[in-house]
């Protein structure tokens, strides 16, 4: 999938805060406005759809890498500012709920960064992904987990922050 590096950080962008108020208020100047409304569109058009090949045909639409058969649960939500930083393996699955981001917005700075989620890999309901994360292929990340580290292939993690089970 990826090189292997120490932290998730190293491989974020960082940039300050654009103005004297956190880094939230001036999103605008990051990506334009008019993207942003369409990636909210298919985003959000696919987190209800029923259907899996539809979710995989809007996702693509806002630069999303989604593999062959990869399978979006119910209600999964993905980073609506930079969704081309997010991939996903063939014969992938995002569980019920989840939320995948490749952006921070914090108080004097954000940061953006790429999502890897390798081949074969489940992810359960309600997990949270953060930018700059690799899932290596074949792993499982337990539901209700926070996947601030990278995981390695093959491996099952889960929990809050997430931690190797197994």
């Amino acid at each position: 999938m990826s090189e292997v590096v120490e932290h998730r950080r190293e491989r974020l962008e960082i940039s300050p805060s654009l103005g004297p108020e956190n880094s939230l208020s001036y999103w605008w100047k990051t990506v334009h406005p008019g993207r942003v409304i369409w990636n909210f569109l298919c985003i959000y058009l696919a987190k209800y759809s029923p259907s899996l090949g539809l979710k995989r045909v809007l996702l693509r639409r806002t630069g999303m890498r989604v593999g062959r058969a990869v399978s979006v649960g119910l209600a999964v939500v993905f980073d609506v500012f930079y969704p081309e930083q997010i991939e996903i393996g063939e014969n992938s699955i995002v569980g019920y709920n989840s939320v995948v981001l490749a952006h921070e917005f914090m108080v004097k700075e954000w940061r953006k960064g790429p999502v890897r989620i390798g081949k074969n890999v489940s992810i359960g309901a309600n997990v949270t992904i953060l930018p700059g994360v690799v899932i290596g292929d074949g792993a499982t990340v337990s539901a209700m987990s926070l996947v601030n580290r990278d995981i390695p292939a093959g491996e099952l993690w889960g929990g809050v922050p997430v931690r190797k089970l197994k």
